[in-house]
C-alpha cells in the first residue's frame, strides 16, 4: 500500500472526513503533519502544494489535493488503484 501523508490542522472537519474515507479503504497509517502547530510547516505545505488550505493529501508521490479531490477520486473508482501502488 502506498504511503499516505496528510497536512492537517486541529478542528478541521474536512481533515476528519479525509481520514475516515482513507480508513474505510484500509489505510490505518497516515503520516499527519499538523500545520497549525508550527507556522514553518504551513509555509512548507504551501510551497510543496501551491495551496493554502488543509487537508492536503499525498498518496505516494502523487498530490491528491484536498478532501473534495480525494472523494472525487473515490467516486471515479480511481482511489483504490492509487492506494495499491
Amino acid at each position: 500500500m502506498s504511503k499516505v501523508v496528510m497536512y492537517t490542522s486541529a478542528y478541521c472537519p474536512y481533515c476528519v472526513n479525509a481520514e475516515r474515507l482513507l480508513n474505510s479503504k484500509g489505510v490505518v497509517d497516515i503520516e499527519k503533519i499538523q500545520v497549525d502547530s508550527a507556522p514553518e510547516l504551513k509555509v512548507a505545505m504551501m510551497e510543496r502544494t501551491g495551496r493554502r488550505t488543509v487537508p492536503q493529501i499525498y498518496i505516494g508521490e502523487h498530490h491528491v489535493g484536498g478532501f473534495d479531490d480525494l472523494r472525487a477520486l473515490d467516486l471515479a473508482g480511481e482511489l483504490d488503484s492509487l492506494l495499491a501502488k
